[in-house]
């Protein structure tokens, strides 16, 4: 019986075929991630791009960042190269390898047919010894014993019965596993250099290496923040729950990115000495005394006069302060959506009653405005029109006559041909194409939202304190698409008029703020996670009372253009934090729809709440949104490319999404951060319900991150229905004697403000 040997590789061809492995495992896929590759610009896309000053001068800028990227590609190319050339001759060289007893058929060595006889067996070697004999000229050693040995195995009982039972004339061999490492390794004379070798690369480089890459990771949070950077973040937000506009960016300036001892990219410069102070004089209101660490720190104020500066589009000196602008100002994106992440963790906390102080939504959206503020350059109260090539405040007054006021970037795409070009008179031909390519490409949102209670039998009906899931719709096309579309131009107008399309913009909100102030004192109320407060028991019964009659009263309004779209789908975003309450709403089987849908979606609503609910449909439907969102796990983060030239970097358009309670001043869901919108894009958003019936008013807001005044913003009305009643056989859900006289003693005080609640105010 056949026994078991290890043995080291004497020939060395196992070894090599274990390095032909190891190396084309690695060339392949790094082949095809590191070789450099020429973009191939579409010469249709190419012919899209903006030809004006500063977009040229921003690809100038980020070809000349980086100085070293030819010679970095050559040694790429090298490097893969070499490998190639090593796997071609590493794979010659195994196939020169002799095998011979791999496949050992005496048979064909002696050039005979199975069962020739031994006469011809004695014939075939006598006459191939002749001429394979070492003696002979023309003598082969190797292939003389390979023919001797077929010979004995045919010849000789024995040897023919082993080949023909085990396959090997000598009978069965010690089963043989190889190392595919060379015998030298094990040699004596070589094991100093061998172990050293060894405990250089596992007990130095490697952890080496390791420790460096956990040292690095562990100073930055999710969005490759600095975490000094997020504590900062989240003491100030809590420090003041309603933050200014200038507040959010005088915190923004103070991230320790930009400190020099937190981040070794960083110049400090003599000239910074001169130079800092010279433009401080020039800026009004930056708010440099004031007294706050890390506010008052010098890298701080001096990052707070570049973002001005850059809002303000100054001209800065450019060997010293407009390179600290650019690496600022790129550094900024990520730090803002930290910044939104840190406010919304605060309300989760506050919900939780965790911390006393609850930030407004203010703070938030004031947070997210700083994003398009830096990616334009320009500050919010200005015109969205400024965004476009060519066009300068002294600009601003061919937009506006006797006939038409123009102030948005839509009503300017509505706009005839030959009306759009009267009123940009001031460009010749080729400027005035630039401003229609940056124009055309802009983003037009359709968007539309679906609410529904996935777990319940009626999907259409709200019960007070029941997981509403909010399906919300955003399909993109361009600006160009309106171009001379007048059909619908009357009712954006009017739409903006009233202040049902657009999320009102910083006037129009400090006016609101100024006006609401005392209101939203009195009409504030805790949300449902936190204990409620025992209020007087007259209110108990006024939002039921008069949900009967306000509901029917209800005038729906008419559908924008965002919403009389289609419902094309291609992706959905992961699933956010569910304890956080992510959702957006519109009630689809009400009759109360204030313009969140179109008329086709009302009428499939209305059909809906008819029909007879079917709970395997129900459950079908569920299931394969649990499928997708599941296999979606990752997030692209590419979209369309912003026409940014103030921005030192290319940039992607990304998009928030949430819902709100403006009238409660109370953030109902997580904005949700959409970064894959190339054409449509679905996602899905949860929060509870008021737990006390009646008519809410909630806003469903989409804010874009790139653009000044792409802004939505829809009113969703919900009639909240009174939950069924807990059946009493059930003596696990029987409430405590104190949750009794605590719900009749506090009314029906709900954490959101119905509209009747706003109308008695």
């Amino acid at each position: 019986m056949g026994g078991q040997k290890f043995e080291y590789d004497e020939s060395g061809s196992t070894f090599f075929y274990f390095v032909l492995s190891f190396l084309a495992l690695i060339l392949v896929p790094a082949t095809f991630y590191y070789w450099p590759r020429k973009r191939k610009e579409d010469p249709a896309k190419q012919a899209e791009l903006c030809q004006c000053p500063n977009c040229v001068q921003k690809q100038i800028i980020i070809e000349q960042s980086e100085p070293y990227k030819k010679v970095k590609n050559f040694f790429i190319m090298l490097a893969i190269i070499s490998g190639w050339v090593l796997l071609g001759f590493l794979a010659v060289k195994v196939s020169q390898f002799d095998y011979e007893m791999s496949n050992f058929d005496p048979y064909e060595i002696l050039g005979l047919p199975p069962g020739a006889t031994q006469a011809e067996i004695k014939r075939s070697y006598r006459k191939q010894s002749l001429i394979l004999h070492p003696d002979k000229e023309t003598g082969d050693e190797k292939a003389f014993m390979k023919l001797t040995k077929a010979y004995q195995a045919l010849t000789d009982e024995e040897a023919r019965r082993n080949w023909e039972k085990y396959g090997n004339p000598d009978g069965p061999g010690a089963m043989s596993f190889g190392i595919a490492l060379p015998s030298w390794i094990v040699e004596k004379e070589n094991s100093v250099w061998v172990l050293g070798l060894y405990a250089l690369v596992f007990m130095v480089a490697l952890p080496t290496a390791v420790g460096t890459w956990w040292y690095r990771s562990i100073r930055f949070s999710g969005e490759q923040v600095l975490l000094d950077t997020t504590q900062m973040y989240f003491y100030f937000c809590h420090k003041t729950p309603s933050m200014p506009l200038k507040r959010a960016l005088m915190i923004l300036a103070a991230s320790c990115e930009f400190d020099k001892r937190h981040n070794s990219e960083i110049i400090e410069r003599i000239t910074d000495n001169e130079e800092v102070p010279m433009l401080l004089r020039e800026l009004p209101n930056l708010g440099e005394k004031n007294k706050e660490q890390p506010l008052c720190r010098p890298y701080s104020i001096k990052a707070r006069a570049l973002l001005h500066a850059h809002l303000m589009r100054m001209k800065l000196p450019e060997d010293t302060l407009e390179v600290d602008r650019r690496y600022i100002v790129s550094r900024c994106p990520n730090l803002i959506v930290e910044m939104v992440n840190c406010v919304n963790q605060l309300i989760a906390l506050a919900y939780a009653r965790r911390i006393p102080r609850l930030p407004t939504i203010g703070t938030i959206e004031n947070c997210m405005k700083l994003s398009p503020m830096i990616v334009q350059g320009l500050w919010d109260y200005k015109s969205a029109l400024l965004q476009l090539p060519y066009i300068n405040e002294d600009h601003l007054k061919y937009f506006t006559n006797r006939k038409k006021h123009i102030k948005s970037l839509l009503q300017l795409a509505q706009l005839s041909g030959d009306e759009r070009r009267q009123v940009l008179r001031f460009l010749n031909d080729k400027q005035y194409d630039d401003v229609m390519k940056v124009l055309g490409n802009m983003p037009y949102i359709h968007f539309q939202v679906n609410t529904e209670v996935i777990d319940d039998e009626n999907s259409t009906v709200v019960t007070a304190g029941a997981i509403v899931t909010v399906t919300v719709l955003l399909r993109r096309t361009n600006m160009k698409e309106l171009f001379g579309d007048t059909s619908i131009k009357e009712k954006t107008l009017k739409e903006e008029e009233e202040g049902g399309g657009d999320v009102p913009e910083k006037g129009e909100n400090e006016k609101n703020n100024k006006t609401d102030k005392s209101e939203k004192k009195d009409v504030y109320k805790r949300p449902v996670w936190m204990k409620q407060k025992k209020g007087p028991a007259k209110k108990t019964k006024k939002p039921v009372a008069k949900q009967q009659v306000k509901p029917a009263a209800a005038p729906a309004a008419p559908a924008t253009p965002a919403a009389t779209s289609d419902k094309p789908k291609e992706n959905k975003e992961p699933k956010k934090k569910d304890e956080e309450g992510a959702g957006e709403e519109s009630d689809e089987g009400s009759s109360d729809e204030s313009g969140s849908h179109s008329d086709g979606s009302g009428d499939e609503s209305r059909d809906k709440s008819s029909a007879p609910d079917d709970d395997d449909d129900q459950w079908d439907k569920f299931q394969k949104r649990l499928q997708k969102r599941e296999r979606l796990e990752g997030r692209s983060k590419s979209s369309h490319p912003v026409h940014c030239p103030y921005f030192p970097l290319e940039k992607q358009e990304y998009w928030w999404c949430y819902i709100c309670d403006r009238k409660s001043n109370t953030l109902l869901t997580a904005p949700a951060h959409v970064t894959a919108l190339v054409d449509s894009h679905e996602l899905q958003l949860r929060f509870t319900a008021p737990r006390w019936p009646g008519l809410y008013t909630f806003a469903c807001c989409l804010r874009s991150d790139s653009y000044i005044g792409m802004d939505q913003q829809q009113d969703m009305k919900m009639d909240v229905k009174e939950a069924a009643a807990v059946p009493a056989e059930h003596p696990q859900w029987d409430l405590s004697d104190s949750d009794t006289e605590n719900n009749e003693e506090g009314g029906n005080e709900s954490e959101f403000t119905t509209d009747d609640e706003v109308e008695e105010e």
